[in-house]
């Protein structure tokens, strides 16, 4: 989500250009503007009669108790490159209407998000919000500032800080917690402290159990897809406008500064457990496999006060995030804010999180508790209900309705997350991706079934059929029907520019940015192919530096390709003086295993630093250049290690989505 690829990092091969050119004459098409179907015929307009649009409530509190935002909307890096420029989303603040492009309920919110700046929640507790995708919180303790999740950059982090400091009062940070395990929690902390005072445990960083395995992994092994993926959920390739990118439903936009870690020195392990931070008490409730992998809410007594981090919203958020993560239990999710009202829930008198603003009185507070959780529940129950009478994954989406005692609330629309795709995936959390369908299980791939399916009915008719469903408004099987021929014939345009205008009229009435942002993402590379531009990334010194041994080997293993290293068998010891670990590495059968310890059959044995290995990773030194660069020793077969090495894959980040 940050920082830039390098050309030679291993998690990204050189950044290249896809060219299409267009077949039978036509022309990749400019932007279209919304079909009658999309303005006064579809969701646009019902959505307006259906929801309490004259209710400013969230309004009011998105503005209660501002007191200033940053001198400049513009946050730049030391390099002078710009981290984050709220002002692109200027135009969201248009009062007068909503506009043709764009849902409603989606506007509306995304409106929300643009008000940004230092707010005061309680005495002793403010948030700087909207200036990155997250919220920041600083508690008044006892000699300094309390910080609650630093952020997606040191950049953004800092001028949180230094805002907090010139408004409110000047003050150390004297402790940090982080809420979970995504980056935009986390990486910002080198703004606030030193390092040093965290390893001699002078400055407290408290995260859930779990939280480094979790917060590392997620970006290294399936770093590169899910970077790509974000690119089009997020959407980063789409000019910021009323047809293109409005936001993301659950904060404005990304910060691409850089990205710091520091490993926290107090773990939470259980719910109750109790901790004293720079004089302030505040107690935890565990909730992993909720929102994150490993993720805590947490109470202080003294406020009177709940984080809910990120598993209450003002949006229905992800079961299972689009840019692709492990799916999310709806279940335990509902349960914790279950277990957050037994806890806290006749003492709190406001609760604040890592997104969107707080609520403020016992009677808000719990109502919006109770709103997420049996948005949750609902969505896990009857998911199961209606698996168990036999619907499939689709069929259940399809017809999934939620009540209106929950769906007429704001809070639990689908501003990020999307009800359908969350329906989906919690059927695959139970069931998996197969219907149990004997014709189902073992489909042809995309382009093999999209060349039968166009052999079979024609190119002409099955453009001509597009068209008709297109210009009838319905634009998912005008979509469904281009695209089968896009994937027979990419260079076709005239299926391109088809599939485009119908992914483009299903962007413009979503109410999901998320959704909006992969239709409009696709539609954009649809017309215009594949271009390449600099590429965000969470990867950074501190996330590597964050890797243990073993998670380096797993993620070095994900690299080999095993079909072309077939049966070659190499055993090779490593040993690295610095930090004084020793392992043995084998690839036998297509696979790299590793044990701790040093084998006496081996083909050779390397000896370089932990620290070298990390350069490797950055894209700083290749693995070629390893031996030669004098940084890494061999006793053995020199040529066996440099063998195995030529068997590792690169990987490409413009790997296409929309085409095969």
């Amino acid at each position: 989500m940050t920082l830039f690829y390098s050309k030679r990092n291993l998690l990204s091969s050189m950044i290249g250009v896809i060219i299409i050119t267009g077949s039978q004459g036509a022309v990749a098409e400019e932007a279209k503007t919304a079909t009658s179907y999309t303005k006064t015929e579809n969701e646009n307009e019902k959505i307006l009669s259906y929801l309490p649009f004259n209710d400013k409530t969230d309004f009011d509190n998105a503005n209660r108790n501002f007191i200033a935002t940053l001198p400049s909307p513009v946050i730049k890096n030391s390099e002078g490159n710009t981290v984050i420029d709220s002002s692109q989303f200027d135009f969201v603040k248009d009062t007068t209407g909503y506009p043709e492009t764009v849902n409603p309920s989606l506007w509306r919110q995304s409106q929300l998000l643009t008000i940004n700046g230092l707010f005061k929640v309680t005495d002793g507790i403010y948030q700087v919000r909207n200036i990155d995708l997250a919220n920041i919180t600083f508690i008044r303790g006892n000699t300094g500032w309390i910080v609650i999740d630093p952020l997606t950059s040191v950049e953004t982090a800092k001028a949180a800080l230094d805002l907090v400091n010139k408004k409110i009062e000047n003050l150390p940070v004297t402790g940090i917690i982080y809420t979970h395990s995504h980056v935009n929690h986390f990486a910002g902390i080198r703004a606030l402290v030193k390092e040093k005072d965290v390893l001699s445990e002078k400055i407290p960083v408290v995260a859930p159990e779990g939280f480094m395995e979790e917060a590392v992994s997620e970006n290294i092994y399936a770093g590169n897809v899910m970077a790509r993926r974000a690119s089009y959920m997020y959407g980063n390739l789409l000019p910021k406008s009323p047809q293109g990118n409005v936001g993301s439903g659950l904060g404005i936009a990304t910060a691409a500064g850089t990205v710091s870690l520091i490993p926290p020195n107090k773990l939470i392990s259980k719910t109750g457990e109790k901790a004293t931070i720079d004089g302030i008490n505040v107690e935890f409730l565990m909730a992993p496999d909720s929102e994150a992998p490993a993720e805590m809410l947490f109470y202080f007594p003294k406020f009177k006060a709940i984080d809910l981090a990120e598993d209450a919203n003002h949006t229905q958020h992800n079961i299972l995030t689009m840019r692709g993560a492990k799916v999310r239990s709806a279940a335990k999710w509902s349960s914790y804010l279950n277990q957050a009202i037994e806890m806290w829930g006749k003492d709190a008198q406001v609760s604040f999180g890592s997104h969107h603003w707080p609520q403020w009185g016992n009677q808000n507070v719990v109502s919006q508790l109770e709103k997420q959780r049996d948005l949750y529940k609902y969505i896990n129950d009857q998911t199961l209900r209606m698996a168990n009478m036999g619907m499939t994954m689709h069929e259940i989406a399809d017809k999934f309705v939620l009540p209106d005692s929950l769906t007429k609330e704001f809070t639990n629309r689908s501003y990020y997350g999307d009800l359908k795709h969350n329906v989906r995936a919690t059927y695959q959390f139970y069931q998996g991706w197969w219907d149990a369908n004997p014709a189902n299980l073992n489909p042809y791939p995309p382009v093999e079934e999209a060349k039968k399916y166009v052999a079979l009915i024609g190119t002409n008719k099955m453009i001509d059929a597009a068209q008709e469903a297109f210009d009838q408004g319905d634009y998912r099987w005008a979509a469904s029907l281009a695209n089968k021929v896009v994937f027979a014939s990419p260079e076709n345009q005239q299926a391109r520019n088809l599939e485009a205008n119908a992914l483009e009229q299903l962007g413009y009435q979503a109410e999901s940015a998320s959704a909006r942002n992969f239709y409009l993402t696709g539609t954009k590379e649809l017309r215009e192919g594949i271009k390449a531009t600099v590429t965000p990334k969470t990867v950074s010194p501190d996330m590597i530096k964050g890797m243990t041994l073993p998670m380096f080997f797993d993620f070095l293993a994900i690299h080999l390709n095993g079909p072309k290293v077939g049966d070659h068998h190499y055993a090779f010891n490593l040993i690295f003086p610095d930090v004084g670990e020793k392992y043995t590495l084998t690839v036998k059968n297509g696979v790299m295993n590793y044990l701790p310890g040093t084998a006496e059959k081996v083909d050779s044995t390397i000896i370089l630093d932990r620290k070298t290995l990390d350069k490797v990773a950055l894209g700083e030194l290749t693995l070629d250049e390893l031996l030669e660069s004098g940084q890494a020793q061999i006793d053995g077969q020199k040529g066996k290690f440099k063998e195995m090495l030529s068997y590792m894959d690169n990987f490409y980040f413009w790997f296409p989505i929309s085409e095969p």
